[in-house]
């Protein structure tokens, strides 16, 4: 299973332009979402203190804009693109992308244990967007009209999936993952995800027979990227 599984310690912008076109099935990948400038202070529930801090690369501004040309050249003409995104993002893809594809979808995660809101002056931030693109014909494996809803609700990653150390403030839940794999790809397809983290997506793709490709610019959390999947 290894020689299916290729994991690169380097900046995914570099990285992305060495890959060949039309050689990626599925595009998955969870970017950063740009909301660290609301979430700088800790909030205490008792004695417990609750960092809101999201972390520091979070910070940089990222800019959608700069995947378009390589998403759209390395992508196969049937496969497709998910990505995890938030409120604030949304426009700038939907802007830099609608017109690059046929489709311009999202899907919603609800979240059924989402942080707690501690003073009760706004929504619990239960739900993340998950941006859905493709071309006509692309791939595509429901089989079922009640399945092929929108709109996914699972738990956020838990103990003892989620890793102590390091400790990656967005890790997402396998099973999610799966889910989106699994409708958007065939086994021993390629997925890329440029944004491994510590290596989910890996993860989901090494359980269901699929080639990966992970891209992740810090050292520790591709170390534990590296230590989960291979």
């Amino acid at each position: 299973m290894k020689e299916k599984m290729n994991l690169i310690n380097a900046d995914a912008f570099d990285e992305l332009k060495k890959i060949k076109s039309n050689s990626v099935d599925l595009i998955l990948t969870d970017v950063p979402y740009n909301i660290s400038k609301y979430s700088k202070t800790d909030v205490f529930i008792g004695n417990r203190k609750l960092n809101t801090k999201i972390a520091e690369w979070d910070e940089n501004y990222f800019n959608p804009s700069l995947l378009v040309d390589d998403f759209k050249r390395i992508l196969k003409p049937d496969g497709n693109i998910f990505v995890f995104t938030s409120y604030n993002q949304i426009g700038l893809w939907h802007k830099f992308f609608d017109k690059e594809f046929d489709t311009f979808q999202f899907m919603v995660w609800h979240k059924t244990n989402p942080a707690p809101c501690v003073y009760k002056k706004t929504f619990l931030n239960s739900c993340e967007l998950i941006i859905c693109l493709w071309n006509k014909g692309h791939k595509w494996n429901f089989i079922s009209q009640e399945k092929m809803h929108n709109f996914i609700e699972t738990p956020i990653c838990e103990y003892p999936e989620r890793l102590a150390n390091p400790k990656h403030p967005t890790q997402k839940p396998v099973s999610i993952l799966e889910h989106i794999i699994k409708i958007a790809s065939n086994e021993n397809d390629v997925v890329l995800d440029p944004f491994m983290g510590v290596g989910s997506t890996g993860v989901a793709c090494k359980n269901l027979n699929r080639k990966f490709m992970g891209i992740e610019i810090n050292k520790v959390y591709f170390d534990a990227a590296k230590k989960r999947i291979l």
